[in-house]
């Protein structure tokens, strides 16, 4: 239902953007609440927010006060509110829109400190800060229609066009105006631009100028587009989008009345129909999509008009049910892909950090464009991770393919990977015994479902450490799905050409002839058991003064019995002995050379919650698991996500 919901809301945009009507039904587009994560909003400050929002709704037609402030500095509730409507829309319209979004924004911002909520007729927000008078460009937002322009010369073309519009408009001392031009012979262009009405003449041409010099960077290859700021807004199209008959003055003479209404009338008959004909259509092939085999086209699922316009590049192996998230929210969230930003690159490309308009913070994974590997890697993660739900997988947020970007946003890990914490000595100290208990069996849970109890049967290939994250609480999420594979019912083995992993976690018999199994990432998740128990990592230890593996090293102490005095120091104050011998057992259980000895994660998970099991004896361990001198490894590490090719020379 939820592809549904964004076929309708995407049918609704486009009935505003891309069809010259004069209808008189106002359009959410977007909503950003700031919500308080501190603490929860006041008693005094949330009746003000009431008291603003109910002002904006009793307005009178002739009122021509748009902002207004609500109570007393003094106790830190006051509340600044403003709106305004599109200049060539009929007050009592205007009135209506404001009424509308007054109250979706107090619905949909319960504990919001500051909202701003844009309409395709009318802006509404509030702030505990008093932004009267001030330039605001965000939250901003853009968007493009389906056509390219012919000549890289039209976009300059544009820009002057509608900066000769802003100038004309300051001029004359307005706040906005519309235009037509003529673009050729047989071709016209027309254009919109409109600031906030509590701000100067002055400042109003400097905030359209910022938004025309953003044209280049976000819409300069399409005829049409539309970039929409707090404080002002612009507009271009081939098409004539705005109310004619109001934009003289938006309360038009009674002589033109009759015509007015017979206009609005057809108007919005012909849109109703429109909607209902293209809703129709719209559940048909929802109905139909919902049909499809898993092997299908994922670009069925979307709108044909979005597909052609945003998706040039699209890779019809691509399937997966993600939201679909606009690139300028995920450009503004993330500083436009600042260098600040950037959490880290992996051979798909890099890693970074934002923060989306209603506070969750991001992890958005971008494809370079020169990336072959890392396009196989994007794939997978859209097939797989969003059919995955457990709470010790990372949580994919949604997706973007537009501008021939492809991006992934994840939720952000604070505590960034596991092997940030168990390799760094400063971070050390933070993994205490009871942390690692809990991340030892955080991870087995999630393999377990990744395996066993998940509607896909998936086999991960790359369960390291710096692919397990850790989230505010310290709960381990297992992360990066490119290199994962599923498993049809009943099949036990595949094998594969192409072996891809990391040194020091590969199965032996998949570093060595390429075949894998979920025993392969139950290997894996020996090592990494062993690892967390001594603090010390597998692929570098070969090259320590003990000359050996550090599987091979632990299963020579427990043979000894002397598995404990190689523990983690820092943890000697917190461990059990008896917790920590059965891990280092389950460990060693878990990395025997043969697949056939090793047990299931069901297995695993049994023996991990249990205090009375008996536990088989380990066999040796295969030595093929650490990085030999006579081999090649091209690796790319970053803070959420990493992967590595397996080269042997």
């Amino acid at each position: 239902m939820s592809i549904m919901k964004f076929f309708l809301s995407f049918i609704l945009l486009l009935l505003f953007l891309f069809t010259p009507t004069n209808s008189q039904s106002p359009i959410s587009l977007y909503k950003f609440c700031n919500n308080s994560t501190t603490k929860s909003l006041t008693t005094s400050y949330k009746t003000n927010i009431n008291k603003v929002l109910t002002w904006m709704t009793t307005i009178s037609l002739t009122d021509q006060a748009n902002q207004t402030s609500i109570g007393s500095n003094n106790n830190n509730d006051t509340v600044y509110g403003n709106y305004d409507c599109r200049g060539d829309i009929a007050s009592n319209v205007c009135q209506f829109c404001v009424s509308i979004a007054s109250k979706e924004i107090l619905q949909g911002c319960t504990n919001g400190i500051s909202a701003i909520i844009f309409y395709d007729m009318c802006i509404l927000r509030y702030s505990n800060v008093n932004f009267f008078g001030e330039i605001h460009l965000t939250p901003s937002f853009n968007v493009t229609g389906p056509k390219f322009i012919k000549d890289s010369s039209e976009l300059v073309k544009a820009q002057d066009l509608l900066r000769n519009l802003a100038r004309k408009t300051t001029d004359a001392n307005r706040m906005w105006a519309t235009s037509e031009f003529d673009w050729s012979d047989r071709e016209k262009r027309y254009g919109l631009v409109q600031c906030a009405g509590d701000l100067n003449i002055s400042v109003c041409r400097e905030c359209l100028e910022e938004l025309i010099n953003r044209v280049g960077m976000c819409c300069g290859r399409k005829v049409m587009w539309a970039i929409v700021a707090p404080s002002c807004g612009i507009r271009f199209d081939d098409k004539n989008f705005y109310q004619t008959w109001s934009t003289s003055s938006p309360n038009q003479g009674k002589q033109e009345g009759s015509s007015n209404k017979k206009t609005l009338t057809i108007s919005l008959v012909s849109v109703l129909i429109v909607v209902v004909l293209l809703t129709c259509g719209v559940y048909y092939s929802w109905r139909r999509n919902n049909r499809l085999s898993q092997g299908e086209l994922m670009s069925r699922n979307i709108p044909t008009a979005f597909r052609r316009d945003h998706i040039q590049t699209y890779d019809s192996s691509l399937n997966g049910d993600l939201p679909i998230i606009p690139l300028i929210v995920i450009q503004q969230s993330t500083n436009y892909f600042s260098l600040s930003s950037k959490l880290g690159e992996g051979g798909f490309g890099s890693v970074y950090k934002g923060t989306l308009p209603d506070g969750t913070e991001i992890a958005a994974k971008r494809l370079s464009e020169t990336s072959g590997q890392g396009l196989e890697e994007f794939k997978n993660e859209v097939i797989f991770i969003a059919k995955l739900q457990h709470r010790n997988l990372v949580k994919l947020l949604g997706c973007c393919f537009e501008e021939n970007e492809k991006i992934l946003v994840y939720e952000y890990m604070p505590n960034s990977g596991l092997d940030f914490h168990l390799f760094n000595l400063e971070n050390h100290n933070q993994l205490d015994w009871n942390k690692r208990l809990n991340i030892i069996n955080g991870i087995a849970r999630g393999l377990l479902y990744l395996h066993e109890d998940s509607r896909l049967r998936v086999i991960h290939r790359d369960l390291k450490a710096s692919n397990v994250l850790l989230d505010d609480e310290m709960n381990p999420k297992i992360s990066d799905f490119g290199l994962a594979r599923r498993f049809e019912k009943g099949q036990s083995q595949t094998e594969t050409k192409r072996v891809m992993g990391t040194y020091g976690y590969m199965a032996p018999e998949y570093a060595m002839a390429g075949l894998f199994s979920v025993k392969s990432d139950v290997f894996s998740f020996g090592v990494l058991v062993l690892e967390i128990v001594y603090g010390k990592r597998n692929g570098e230890f070969f090259f320590s003064e003990h000359g050996q593996s550090l599987l091979l090293y632990i299963w020579k102490l427990w043979c000894e019995g002397k598995s404990w005095e190689f523990v983690d120091p820092i943890q000697k104050k917190t461990y059990i002995e008896r917790e920590v011998l059965k891990c280092v057992h389950i460990g060693l259980l878990c990395v025997q050379e043969d697949a056939a000895d090793r047990p299931t994660m069901s297995t695993v998970v049994l023996m991990l919650g249990s205090n009375t099991m008996v536990l088989p004896k380990p066999e040796r361990p295969a030595f093929s698991v650490g990085r030999l001198p006579n081999e090649d490894s091209t690796s790319k590490s970053f803070n959420e996500l990493t992967v590595t090719s397996f080269t042997p020379r």
